[in-house]
């Protein structure tokens, strides 16, 4: 039959092909090309922030479900027959005709929502019967393609609503504050009603007219048992919105920094709402304090461990243009400070070259021309180890550096993958431990996340890695960490190592003084280091927890320093704010498989000598390898025990044997004004042939260095004050500048003088012949 009439009617049957061609391809795949506003939520869809369309418009990304009260709504009040007809209804449109042509201008619509669908699609046409028809035409061929609930969801993410407002999600927020399906139903009426004039009707004007149209809508609803009475009074009784609220910005930065990625998209965050506005709070209050010093910017990283997720974002304060609030902190290079020393005090403990106790030296210190400086520009003559990580001690950790090599821990911190630190050891020097490399809030809070999660990881796999520990955290909820495969083998450092580097992290006590500390909460056990640059740029803190990394810098964006400006006072306090708004967590397990119990000396820390009073302690399995204590040394004493003798002054029976902690001449000096229990080695007894055993060391000048001449507030040239260190003060010196004698102490071993500008020898001796020569070079 079919053929028959085929051939009957050829034409007609091609007609017919290209007109069901045309009317499949009719609609533009997609209906919508406007763009959208880029917009960021919780994993729950919670919305953070959003900005604004490149048109100009606030258009959100097209919704994914329809809130039920609007729906209702909109149903009500624009298209009764929706879920009957199949894109038009005749019954209406042919009422809307009528009531037109008696009226003599258009005073009613016959529309359907999927017409309107189509109209908004076709914008800027005029609407005439010509018009109708294509909508008509088309709306037949949308309902082909598309189910009744995404025709919904087109109409409610295109519907006009007044301004540059687009779509009811956005709606809802511009004028209740809310998102849509937390609308009450007076909400969703008011909503509802919106679209069908929204050029004249809108929160602020014509109140008359719009609380006339949504009281009607409610009517309607009531009329056909959607709500009930009680609701019905109720809604009638709500206000209408006055005043357009302003979106929500909790994470403005992570905004920005998701808009250059995925721009006009809706993307779901792993931030946890709740928190970060909790962080925004903390960040609001220090910001206050801190712009009466003229410190303007700060940033807030707070990480997960186990999921390496961004739970809170905070990318500067609530400052101003003229500070640059739109500057996203958490990205910036940055001088590192202090937070690089954690890792080569790992990295030694790794190789069995530094033991957590085992005494540094800490004294004037000058290597190829580069002499660093504590913060308090003070000397302890040595230090354990852990205690100069806490104190935060530059000259044994620039000493420590050159000690396991420049190049060596250039080379192995390449694995933490640290952005900015992007130079060759040769271009950053000693310096590179103190601040002299760059390093931004993302990577930095990733490698303390890396270090947590190793000891993490090696207790919940029966002591094993992943090769992939220090990835990049994650922001979007879509997103999952690879922490790589298991393997037997270290990422970096061994979870020994990273554990007792913890541990030196976990002390509070800094030199700085108690009274910062009145904020810290002793109960949280966090691993945590503190960082200021030169300058008094940049202040750091950041901890580490067995679940949570928070890391925290503040300063000012144009790199200008400020007073008072450091980690410990203006950091910390920021850091331990926001570490009181997570759960505690336990603290770390020993990872005894990677750690070796072993004797130490109790004084320095180092393996045991015959001669130390121990103690167990716990050190990484290649620390057995260090070398024995050296700084104990077997004297003889008298009966007394207040003289050395030997056996030209006393009978071996009576000289009684001690062991005794005894530091090189320039560490002792220093150690000893902070020390007041050490002892110094007592003196021979007067009838005793003296051993040569008396020693001393340049205080100042420093070896190799270059002194320029003082001058006073008068003009005048002062004096330059040589110094040394003695074990035996009331030994005489004597002082020689380039083979002159210069003068003699006794006791205090200063020697003022002034030399002339050049390079000169200075030689000291002492009476019994010990000798030292120190070339200095004096400039103007």
């Amino acid at each position: 039959m079919l053929k028959n009439y085929i051939r009957k009617h050829p034409k007609r049957f091609i007609l017919f092909g290209l007109v069901s061609i045309w009317y499949y391809f009719s609609l533009p795949t997609p209906l919508f090309k406007d763009p959208t506003a880029t917009v960021i939520e919780t994993r729950a869809g919670e919305l953070l922030g959003a900005k604004i369309a490149k048109d100009g418009q606030w258009r959100f990304p097209e919704t994914d479900s329809v809130p039920k009260k609007f729906e209702q709504c909109i149903i009500a009040f624009e298209d009764q027959q929706f879920y009957r007809h199949f894109g038009f209804n005749p019954v209406a449109m042919g009422e809307a005709i009528l009531q037109n042509i008696k009226a003599g201008k258009v005073v009613r619509g016959g529309s359907t929502i999927t017409q309107q669908v189509i109209r908004l699609a076709r914008k800027g046409e005029k609407r005439t019967y010509f018009e109708k028809l294509k909508e008509l035409i088309l709306a037949t061929r949308l309902e082909f393609g598309a189910s009744k609930e995404n025709i919904l969801k087109l109409y409610a993410s295109h519907a006009p609503f007044g301004g540059n407002v687009v779509g009811v999600d956005m709606a809802s927020w511009r004028y209740f504050g809310l998102p849509a399906y937390q609308l009450s139903w007076a909400e969703s009426a008011t909503l509802a009603v919106l679209p069908n004039a929204p050029s004249l009707i809108y929160p602020g004007k014509n109140q008359n007219s719009l609380l006339q149209k949504r009281n009607r809508l409610l009517q309607t609803l009531l009329q056909e048992h959607t709500i009930d009475s009680l609701t019905y009074e109720l809604s009638i009784e709500e206000k209408l919105p006055r005043k357009p609220y302003f979106l929500p910005q909790t994470a403005p930065h992570l905004l920005e920094r998701i808009t250059k990625e995925k721009e006009g998209k809706r993307v779901q965050t792993t931030i946890d709402l709740t928190l970060q506005k909790q962080v925004n709070k903390v960040v609001h209050k220090h910001y206050e304090i801190l712009k009466q010093n003229e410190v303007h910017n700060m940033a807030v990283l707070v990480l997960d461990v186990t999921t390496r997720e961004v739970l809170s974002y905070v990318g500067n304060t609530p400052t101003d243009k003229a500070h640059q609030k739109d500057v996203d902190i958490i990205q910036a290079a940055r001088s590192t400070g202090s937070v690089l020393k954690p890792l080569l005090y790992a990295a030694m403990m790794d190789k069995g070259e530094l033991l957590p106790e085992q005494l540094v030296v800490d004294v004037p210190t000058v290597i190829s021309g580069y002499s660093p400086m504590n913060y308090d520009e003070g000397y302890s003559g040595v230090a354990p180890a852990n205690r100069a990580l806490a104190r935060s001690l530059n000259i044994p950790a620039v000493r420590l550096l050159q000690q396991y090599g420049l190049q060596r821990f250039r080379d192995e911190i390449s694995a933490f993958k640290i952005r900015d630190l992007k130079y060759s050891a040769d271009h950053y020097g000693l310096s590179l431990i103190v601040g002299g490399a760059e390093g931004n809030l993302w990577d930095l809070c990733k490698t303390y996340a890396g270090f947590a999660g190793t000891l993490n990881h090696y207790q919940d796999t029966s002591s094993e890695y992943f090769t992939q520990e220090f990835t990049d955290p994650v922001v979007l909820a879509n997103q999952k960490v690879s922490f790589g495969e298991k393997t037997e083998q270290k990422p970096v450092y061994g979870a020994g190592s990273i554990w007792l580097t913890f541990e030196a992290m976990k002390e509070v006590n800094r030199p700085e003084g108690d009274e910062a500390w009145e904020f810290y909460d002793s109960s949280k056990e966090i691993a945590w280091k503190t960082g200021t640059s030169f300058g008094n740029r940049d202040a750091w803190a950041i901890g580490a927890s067995k679940e949570y990394v928070v890391g925290v810098w503040i300063g000012n964006a144009d790199g200008e320093g400020r007073p008072e400006l450091t980690g410990v006072n203006s950091a910390a306090p920021v850091l331990f704010d926001v570490f009181n708004l997570v759960p505690n967590s336990k603290w770390f397990p020993m990872p005894y498989d990677d750690l070796a119990q072993v004797k130490v000396c109790e004084k320095s820390g180092y393996i045991a000598s015959a001669n130390c009073p121990v103690k167990q302690s716990y050190i990484p399995l290649a620390g057995s390898r260090t070398k024995p204590c050296s700084l104990h040394q077997l004297i003889h004493l008298d009966p007394t025990r207040q003289y050395r003798v030997n056996s030209s002054c006393e009978d071996v029976a009576n000289i009684i044997h001690e062991s005794w902690f005894v530091l090189p001449p320039l560490q002792e000096y220093f150690f000893k004004t902070n020390n007041a229990d050490y002892q110094t080695l007592p003196a021979y007894r007067s009838d005793c042939i003296k051993e040569s055993q008396e020693r001393m060391d340049f205080i100042f000048p420093k070896a190799n260095s270059s002194v320029y001449l003082p001058k006073g507030f008068d003009g005048k040239t002062n004096e330059v004050i040589l110094k040394i260190a003695h074990t035996d003060p009331e030994t005489r010196v004597f002082w020689y500048i380039d083979d002159e004698f210069v003068g003699t102490t006794k006791q205090f071993h200063e020697m003022p003088v002034s030399p002339k500008i050049g390079i000169h020898n200075i030689t000291v001796l002492d009476e019994k012949g010990n000798e030292l020569k120190r070339k200095i070079e004096i400039k103007e």
